[in-house]
Formats: structure tokens, sequence, C-alpha cells
């Protein structure tokens, strides 16, 4: 059967739009348009790409689709990019797990594998002394500062583990587990503010035992022994996920939340 002209103009441009937004797209992951700039106006696109406006206009609508960009309309309009980063794929990888109706427990499962591998990890860099202890031990800090105020401590931990496996060396691995800890972290942080509403949160000496475990960690970083770091992590997650798998056992992760936004919008 035989297209009508009309028909043909628009196969026409959706071809040519996704030709220009598959070499802008390509640019943005080549950081040959860096995050937070903004793309050419669309007269310079109409001219270096030699298509139409509709073809162009269609191309931003695809990139604004993917996250690529965020328009701006009127005349003071333009496309901001948006270079996809570790945010980005902690909320893909949320969202993939909230849809399959993952529960809560299960990723924690996947994390207490994943974070003890990051720690050995850790203790295995030469530049362990310089790079990852010392921001470890002004997290220790923060965390002692807390110990009376538990949904405080919670965001305290949160950071300590955060920050742990942002600093594994091997980047599939960091981009994988980072995204893991941040999902996990919502998860958490809003338990830890339901149990203090509800008086429900742990004792003191709780904090202090899981504080203590995240000191034995870091002291077995620094001394390089990543068999000793793994073994501390993994028995100190198995206990802290204890506490909050015993509330949400049942509960589907959550990633579309507004809490959730905002942490992987922080990347």
């Amino acid at each position: 059967m035989e297209l009508a002209g009309g028909e043909h103009t628009k196969i026409g441009q959706l071809r040519m739009a996704e030709l220009v937004a598959s070499a802008l797209r390509e640019r943005i992951l080549a950081g040959g348009i860096v995050d937070g700039s903004t793309l050419p106006k669309q007269d310079q696109l109409v001219e270096e790409f030699g298509v139409s406006y509709p073809s162009v206009r269609e191309a931003l609508r695809i990139l604004e689709t993917e996250g690529f960009i965020t328009v701006r309309r009127g005349n003071r309009g333009g496309a901001t990019v948006h270079a996809p980063d570790i945010g980005t794929a902690g909320y893909a990888l949320g969202l993939t797990l909230q849809a399959m109706q993952v529960k809560v427990p299960d990723l924690g499962a996947a994390l207490a594998t994943l974070e003890p591998l990051c720690a050995a990890h850790c203790a295995q860099r030469t530049d362990r002394g310089r790079a990852v202890v010392p921001p470890l031990r002004e997290l220790l800090a923060e965390g002692d500062d807390c110990l009376d105020d538990g949904a405080a401590f919670t965001r305290a931990s949160r950071k300590f583990h955060d920050t742990l496996v942002g600093f594994e060396p091997n980047a599939t691995l960091r981009v994988v587990v980072m995204s893991l800890t941040s999902l996990w972290s919502v998860q958490e942080e809003t338990w830890a503010d339901v149990q203090m509403s509800r008086g429900a949160y742990p004792s003191r000496s709780d904090c202090a035992a899981a504080q203590r475990a995240h000191e034995r960690l870091v002291t077995s970083i620094e001394q390089g022994d990543a068999d000793e770091a793994a073994r501390i992590a993994q028995e100190h997650l198995t206990a802290a996920q204890r506490w909050v798998c015993r509330t949400l056992k049942d509960r589907v992760i959550d990633a579309a939340s507004s809490r959730s936004r905002m942490r992987f919008r922080r990347g």
C-alpha cells in the first residue's frame, strides 16, 4: 500500500529526528556537550544538520523524554543538558525493581552481598590512608554526635555507607553498588522517621553498637585487612538490616516517592 505524501513527510521527519537525537546523545555521552550547558539554538541545529525545524523539535522531544535535556519554552528558552550519572542509574534501577514488586529484604540481601566486596577493595587501595580513611573518620565523628537522635543517626549512618562504596575502585561495581546503597538509604530513612514518631526506634546502645562496627570497619580498611573489612561489613549489614526488615519485610521497594527522587537527583 502506498503512503500519502503527508505520511511520507512525517516518516522522513521522524527518521531525521532520530538521527539528530542520536548525534546529540553521543556528544553528551562523550562529554562533548557537558552537563549543565545549553544546546545550540534550533536555528543553529537546523543549519548544522541540514534538516527541517519539525525534525529538530522532534529530536529535542526525544532527548527530553530520555532525560538528556530539559527544554525551556519561550523567548529565553533553550535546552539544558543533563548528562547521565549515578543518580540517573540508581533512579532507573529503583523504578525497575519497584515495577517488578521487589521487596525491601531482597534489596537488602543484594547489598549485603556486594557492599562487603567494596569494603575489601577499599582496604586494598594503596592510597587508602590518604583518600579513603580520613573522609570516613570525619563521618564517624558525625555519627558520634547523633547517638541521641535516631533519625539523625540513621542519616549519618547512611551517609557513611554511601561514601564508603563511593571509594570502590571498579567503576562498574561502584555505579551498581552506589545505586543500591542510595535506594536502601531511602527505605531505611523512611523507616527511621516512622519508628521515631512511634517511639520505637532502636535504643542508644543499639546505635552505639552500629557506630562501633563502623569504627572497626574503618580500622580494618586503614590496616589493609581486606578479609576483616569484608567480614565486619557483612556482619554489620546483616544486623542493621534486621531492624528494618522486621518492619518492612512485606514492603515493595519505594523508588518513586519525593524522598527517593530528591536523593537520586543529588546523584
